[in-house]
Parts: structure tokens; sequence; C-alpha cells
């Protein structure tokens, strides 16, 4: 009986020890999210196949971020990037596992409209001003396109920013506010499209091919 429970206490004790750095308790993180302790537990096996993809460290970096989540993997790319830089919630450069689930959490399709829209809202304020800017506007839009491997004229582009902006920017003064953002979410909810992934409220049964489709609407 002694040698078992010795057995059993080495056993808890390695399993420890293979924890991924950052890791945390399952029933903490869905208390604190969108998703049940068997949606969390089956995130962390997604997440050691990421974060052992091509650094072995038990942590995600951007390479490996935009390799596991993104169809166009063909260098930099903005919105990839970006997407990164707001999962990565300690800013150290590396995404550990309690930040992966908490920033999946607002795609899960439980998750509230609020939420998704502060979000897409600071994905496009590159600035971390507090505003959308029409220059930063520019910058995303010619980013998700590149992501989906759609090329745009020049003047295409400018004017889906101007049209995006005429009904955004309700107050005419050249940006977009929190709150005109949240009126124009309202107006167009197919901007919110991309901010759901429906696959996260079945990956208990099934492992999805985990990969961002980023879109536009024109």
């Amino acid at each position: 009986m002694g040698g078992a429970s010795s057995s059993s206490t080495k056993k808890k004790r390695l399993n420890k020890v293979k924890r991924a750095p950052g890791y945390e308790d399952p029933a903490v993180l869905a208390a604190q999210t969108s998703f049940t302790v068997n949606e969390v537990e089956a995130l962390y096996e997604l997440y050691k196949n990421l974060s052992f993809s091509i650094v072995n460290d038990g942590l995600i970096h951007k390479e490996e971020f935009r390799l596991a989540l993104f169809t166009n993997t063909k260098g930099s790319n903005l919105f990839a990037d970006r997407v990164f830089d707001m999962f990565d919630l300690k800013r150290n450069g590396v995404i550990e596992f309690g930040e992966f689930v908490r920033s999946l959490s607002i795609f899960h399709p439980k998750a509230s409209e609020s939420e998704k829209t502060k979000f897409a809202f600071k994905l496009y304020d590159l600035r971390g001003t507090g505003y959308i800017e029409k220059e930063e506007l520019k910058e995303m839009v010619l980013a998700l396109f590149s992501e989906s491997d759609l090329c745009l004229s020049d003047s295409a582009v400018e004017e889906i920013v101007d049209n995006t902006f005429k009904e955004a920017d309700s107050n005419g003064d050249g940006r977009i506010d929190p709150k005109e953002w949240e009126e124009f979410v309202k107006k167009n909810p197919a901007s919110l499209r991309n901010m759901s992934l429906p696959y996260l409220q079945d990956i208990t049964t099934s492992f999805p091919s985990f990969v961002m489709h980023s879109e536009v609407e024109d």
C-alpha cells in the first residue's frame, strides 16, 4: 500500500513538472471565461501542441502562433502580429496558457457581444490612443486582405475606409471613438463575424485544425 501511495505521489509531482509555463487550474480559468472545465482541459492539449511546434519551451511564440492560427504564413502580417500582441497580456513576447485561454474566450460563441466589440476596437486601435484613426483602419484593411490572399486597388481600399468613416464617425472629428464603434457594430453585426469561432464550443469532441480566417466586409 505504501509503495502504491509513493508511486502515485511521484506521478503527481511529475505531472506538475511537465506543466507548461503559466499553467493555471482549469477550474479557475473556467470560472473566469466562457469555457467549461472540460473545454479548458481540451485547450491545454491544443496549447501544448502549439507551444512545442517550433520552440521547445512550452510557450507560444509569434511564429508558432502565426503558423497555427493563420492561413497565410508568408512573412510578417500586421493582422497576425496584432492579434498575437493582444493575446500576449503580459507583454513579454510569448503567450502563456492562461493568456491563451482568456483571450480565446472572447471568440467563444457564448462570449458577450460587448466583449467582442471591445476586442475588435482594440484590434484596430493600433497606436493605443483610444480612437481608430483613418490610417489605422487602412493599415488593418490592407493586412486583412493580405492574410486572405486578396489584392485590391488603392482606390478600392480608400473607398472601404471612407465608407466606414462616413457611417461610424458620427461627430465628424476624423476618428472613431469607442461609443461610435459600438453604434457602428450594432448597425453592422457582420463586422464581428470573425469574432466567433464555432468549433470552440465543440473542442472537447473535435480537435480543430486551428485556423483563424480573416475576412473583410466591403
